[in-house]
């Protein structure tokens, strides 16, 4: 069994959120995007995305403790269930409160890609046809400008996140929009036919 395969039993089984599981999905697949990219390991990249908020919904960790709640508690169970050193401490290096730095390119392409998927995905949604095959690299970085738009979205994460990647931001953003058009359909981005 793939741990790909098994990390999305484990999302569904901890996670009852449509919206956060469409997180999940995203990340994960601009985590397979980028490890195809980088010539890295495909499936244990899916499945960092997949599991790095799995904790999310029951332990959300608003105060940003460094030792409990979110990443911690999910990251204590994957050690528990023989999950790698390398995907855990991936996991616990994209919050910024964890004290994790970011070393790997599994860490920091997570860091890249997490808000930067949410941000594409809203972006998405507030097009007239609400589809991805639409969403171009300048309305992302438009959008990125307007404050009042996905606000919960941290603009400099972003930017850092491409920073520690070594990429300039309009790639990763058009990597990112390439990985979500593959997975349109399971995430709810492929559009609603508009009436002319």
């Amino acid at each position: 069994m793939t741990f790909s395969s098994r990390a999305l039993t484990i999302l569904h089984q901890w996670v009852q959120s449509e919206s956060l599981r469409k997180h999940c999905y995203a990340v994960a697949d601009s985590m397979k995007h980028f490890a195809q990219l980088r010539g890295q390991d495909v499936d244990v990249w899916e499945a960092v995305g997949l599991l790095h908020d799995m904790d999310y919904e029951r332990h959300p960790n608003l105060e940003r403790s460094s030792t409990e709640g979110h990443p911690f508690v999910g990251v204590a169970w994957l050690r528990e269930q023989g999950w790698s050193a390398e995907m855990c401490r991936a996991i616990l290096s994209h919050a910024d409160y964890s004290g994790v730095s970011r070393e790997t390119p599994l860490e920091k392409t997570l860091y890249a890609v997490d808000e930067l998927s949410g941000f594409v995905i809203a972006v998405t949604r507030v097009r007239p046809s609400k589809s991805i095959h639409e969403v171009e690299v300048a309305s992302v970085k438009k959008k990125m400008k307007d404050k009042a738009f996905a606000r919960a979205v941290n603009r400099d994460d972003i930017v850092r996140g491409a920073a520690e990647l070594g990429m300039p931001l309009d790639n990763v953003i058009m990597e990112v929009i390439i990985a979500l058009k593959s997975d349109a359909e399971r995430l709810g981005l492929q559009g609603v036919a508009l009436s002319s």
